[in-house]
């Protein structure tokens, strides 16, 4: 990666308050936090890390979990479209496995990555096989591979792609959703913007960076299709970390705006990237 100039300096709001930058590269157009720590174990040790949670113990946690569970069915529609005779599904970064037990009810066979023990615990409950490194696999592909936001927590960026690309049969295809930092919603809350999320997100990518580094490893993008609720979400925590709390309507009407400036740009506040090999 190629260091450019710092577009902005923001702060890791949900456990250290730590200040990070954000450095774009040109080659990729991208950003990268700066600096990266060597020890991420930390900046995951809250209980207010929703991702890694099956509660809702307040109106922001039910929304949170009312539409994860809707969104399920639509990830395991997509999958089916690129399902081969063997079905089989790797998902990184799985979490508490609620889209894994899903797929299972609809006949994939699958297995998981999570490095958080408390997530694979709830994961491994569910009766999911769960990896805690994706270099712990050998000889196996599989027919899709997902990363459902993901691929930007990932350390030694390069070194994944290149592991992902091994574990995908050669008619397989890969899934990565990941947040848009050119979205409407990133330019307006700016340094606020819950996306960035740092340093538990240490890469913040475009569209131009995705096809740009999965060039590199011979894929090609074949589709990409938004996520409209991200915008929503995302607004929801940036008026928390820019004004001390949730303003309800501020947020909806920021997540609508950024979907539908969207619409004519492309640049939706997360974007899901369906990708196969050359």
């Amino acid at each position: 990666m190629t260091k450019g100039k710092t577009l902005l300096t923001t702060k890791d709001y949900l456990v250290t308050k730590e200040a990070f930058d954000l450095v774009h590269d040109p080659t990729y157009d991208m950003l990268l936090t700066h600096p990266q720590p060597t020890d991420h174990s930390k900046y995951y040790e809250t209980i207010n890390y929703i991702s890694h949670s099956d509660t809702a113990k307040n109106l922001f946690e039910s929304l949170y979990q009312k539409v994860k569970k809707y969104t399920l069915g639509k990830k395991v529609k997509l999958i089916n479209h690129y399902a081969n005779s063997n079905k089989s599904l790797l998902d990184i970064g799985c979490g508490t496995g609620e889209f894994l037990s899903y797929a299972k009810k609809h006949h994939w066979k699958i297995q998981g990555v999570e490095v958080s023990d408390s997530a694979r615990k709830k994961a491994e409950d569910k009766n999911i096989t769960v990896h805690e490194s994706l270099f712990k696999f050998s000889n196996i592909k599989f027919s899709v591979i997902t990363l459902w936001h993901v691929l930007e927590h990932l350390p030694n960026l390069k070194k994944n792609i290149q592991q992902i690309e091994s574990l995908l049969a050669d008619d397989g295809t890969l899934i990565i959703a990941v947040p848009n930092y050119k979205s409407y919603d990133a330019q307006f809350y700016k340094e606020y913007w819950a996306a960035f999320d740092t340093p538990r997100h240490l890469w913040h990518f475009s569209q131009t960076s995705i096809s740009k580094i999965f060039n590199e490893y011979n894929f090609q993008i074949k589709k990409t299709l938004p996520m409209y609720f991200d915008s929503y979400y995302v607004s929801l925590l940036s008026e928390k970390y820019k004004n001390g709390k949730i303003n309800y309507p501020n947020a909806i009407y920021r997540g609508w705006l950024s979907n539908i400036k969207a619409k004519s740009s492309g640049e939706y506040s997360s974007l899901i990237y369906v990708l196969k090999k050359r």
